[in-house]
């Protein structure tokens, strides 16, 4: 690891890009009162609303002109207010410019302009060249409490998968493609940069293990520069689209309907339920870039753009590093015999 001197001169190059985020929302209570003049004859209440801290996370800035970037999930509730303080204590309320839900990004922008206020911004690195037993300090708003909580490790994993549970709608996402660190986040450091030696960002820090130590994830720095990046040139974040459902199989799925492979995927209408026929709605969408391609309910896809997929390769593992507009070879399975076909990649309204 390198030296302390050397960490320090990193935390002092990019503390003030670091920024805290409050979220706040308004609740409602009830308060009761005495309803007679020496309150002995019987109670009436009344209902009131009140503005309540609900949640806090991290963020860091990217560009001069304002735009912060920090994981979807701090500020995915369309009903809550949300306050960015910068490290000189100002504060401002920010404009959501885009969420991606596959990837847990967001990407804010303040307008500092009007203060007349310097931004100083954290330099992109490259997620794709982070090796293991690299040095790396994590800086955010420890618990929504402590501002400036730095802490260092190395990076002690690489690609790995976890499933994150949203504290504010429930939903389970898997995270694909983080990386493992033993620097410590805690909750509240969510969204706040994830840096190297040379002060450059790598990651962003997402989540941790509860009941387990020296155990962190963040998400790939490569995945917010591509969103950046589409943002700029599109106005928004685009996500590839298929146009089907489908049913991954395994050799349980294999022998229960009695098909011919243990891998790939079923385009079926969902749900399937043991003991339920075949659910409900379309297998392929009208028009989508499935039914462009010639996609057949009951069809398995063997191999999408020359991968095979499988319950640990799933098609949306591979749709996510493609490029919307491309053309690319599907391999489905119909009948019992293979079929090569071409597909279109569209974008997700």
């Amino acid at each position: 690891m390198k030296d302390d001197s050397s960490i320090v001169k990193v935390v002092k190059k990019v503390l003030p890009s670091v920024v805290s985020i409050t979220v706040s929302k308004y609740l409602e209570f009830f308060e009761s009162s005495p309803s007679g003049p020496f309150g002995f004859q019987g109670f009436r209440g009344f209902l009131k609303r009140k503005k309540t801290k609900v949640g806090g996370g991290s963020g860091f800035i990217i560009d001069s002109n304002g735009i912060i970037l920090t994981n979807r999930h701090v500020v995915e509730d369309p009903n809550a207010e949300y306050v960015v303080m910068l490290q000189n204590g100002k504060k401002f309320k920010p404009e959501i410019l885009a969420r991606d839900p596959i990837n847990d990004i967001a990407v804010l922008k303040i307008n500092s302009s009007t203060n007349s206020e310097k931004l100083s911004a954290i330099k992109f690195g490259d997620s794709s060249k982070v090796e293991l037993g690299q040095t790396v300090i994590a800086i955010g708003n420890a618990l929504g409490l402590f501002r400036n909580t730095v802490s260092s490790g190395i990076i002690s994993g690489l690609s790995r998968e976890i499933t994150a549970q949203s504290d504010f709608s429930k939903e389970k996402t898997k995270l694909r493609g983080l990386m493992q660190t033993d620097a410590a986040i805690n909750p509240g450091n969510s969204g706040g940069p994830l840096i190297d030696i040379s002060g450059s960002a790598v990651g962003i820090n997402s989540a941790t293990v509860f009941g387990a130590e020296n155990i962190s994830f963040a998400l790939p720095i490569n995945n917010a520069k591509k969103d950046f990046e589409e943002l700029k040139e599109y106005g928004r974040i685009r996500q590839p689209f298929l146009g089907l459902r489908y049913l991954l199989l395994d050799d349980e799925i294999k022998n229960r309907f009695g098909l011919p492979v243990n891998f790939g995927a079923l385009v079926i209408a969902e749900p399937i339920e043991p003991g339920i026929s075949i659910g409900f709605g379309e297998a392929v969408i009208p028009n989508s870039p499935a039914h462009r391609a010639g996609i057949r309910e009951s069809d398995i896809i063997l191999e999408f753009a020359n991968k095979k997929i499988t319950q640990k390769n799933t098609l949306s593992d591979v749709l996510v590093e493609l490029e919307i507009g491309t053309k690319l070879p599907l391999k489905v399975l119909r009948n019992g015999t293979e079929k090569n076909l071409k597909i279109v990649l569209g974008e997700k309204n």
